[in-house]
């Protein structure tokens, strides 16, 4: 029997991306639904879970994407509002990559020195790895600060993450590369989670910080969100500090994609969010 992995995206053309990982972790066949919301989705849900005998129900599991977390955790919800006892089908949450981005490199900077106890900041943090990583490092124990552009959207990420996981976030306005290495000063550690192509700071503006012990940068489009590093960075030590770029940790994160998409075919009752994707991130890495 074919698996079949029914991508359901808030955005208008469901992401490739998610398409190839989908298949590279074990799908048969996905299809692809764009511009969902929680008051369009339940014909498509009911598809899923009313098609095939319980014993092959497994065979049948949900992806749920799209580039905004707080929509995407609105169908989330929604899909599993629709099922009921002996009718579901397995479900995960990535929205963006903001389970597997940022859980692969959250996992990555524990397993290069504690988190517990940290001053963390997370640059640029209103998107959905931002936010993501944030509260995981907040769940590690670390002390975390989000930045954006804007005071207005750095509180509504904190308050998302608070109303989510029930994490306190720290929201800080930094307009520029200045506001943000000020941001930094006392940081112990820093995840850069800004717009592709986007330097958030120069190297001059980390590399002398004393405080600070690990770096990590999602962005793989130069230049660089933070300068005087490398995309292949993988733990690597530069001016005293512990270095991960976005290919550096995003063989893990690839790797745990995939491995999600594949325990989805286990049985018809896998729920992948933050939390267990985040567990998974941590034995792998």
């Amino acid at each position: 029997m074919k698996k079949l992995l029914f991508q359901f995206d808030t955005d208008t053309h469901p992401s490739v991306f998610d398409t190839v990982v989908a298949y590279d972790g074990g799908a048969d066949h996905v299809i692809g639904h764009g511009g969902l919301t929680p008051e369009n989705i339940t014909a498509l849900v009911e598809g899923t879970m009313f098609t095939r005998a319980p014993k092959d129900k497994k065979n049948t599991a949900i992806f749920v994407g799209g580039s905004d977390i707080i929509a995407g955790q609105a169908l989330f919800s929604a899909v599993q509002n629709i099922f009921f006892p002996g009718f579901q089908v397995s479900v995960m949450l990535d929205s963006n990559g903001s389970n597997t981005t940022a859980a692969a490199a959250v996992a990555k900077l524990g397993s290069s020195g504690p988190l517990s106890g940290k001053k963390a900041v997370v640059l640029a943090g209103t998107g959905p790895v931002g936010q993501r990583a944030a509260a995981m490092l907040a769940m590690e124990g670390a002390e975390v600060s989000l930045t954006a552009r804007k005071m207005a959207r750095a509180v509504q990420a904190c308050d998302n993450m608070k109303a989510r996981f029930g994490v306190n976030l720290i929201p800080i306005e930094a307009f520029d590369n200045n506001d943000r290495s000020q941001a930094i000063e006392h940081a112990n550690i820093v995840f850069a989670t800004g717009a592709a192509g986007v330097e958030l700071l120069s190297a001059d503006q980390w590399c002398n910080n004393t405080n600070l012990e690990m770096i990590a940068d999602a962005n793989a489009t130069p230049p660089l969100g933070i300068g005087g590093t490398d995309v292949m960075d993988k733990g690597t030590v530069r001016n005293d500090k512990i270095i991960w770029g976005a290919i550096g940790f995003g063989s893990l994160k690839l790797a745990l994609h995939r491995a999600c998409i594949a325990k989805l075919f286990e049985d018809n009752k896998q729920v992948f969010d933050a939390e267990n994707i985040f567990a998974l991130a941590k034995e792998m890495a």
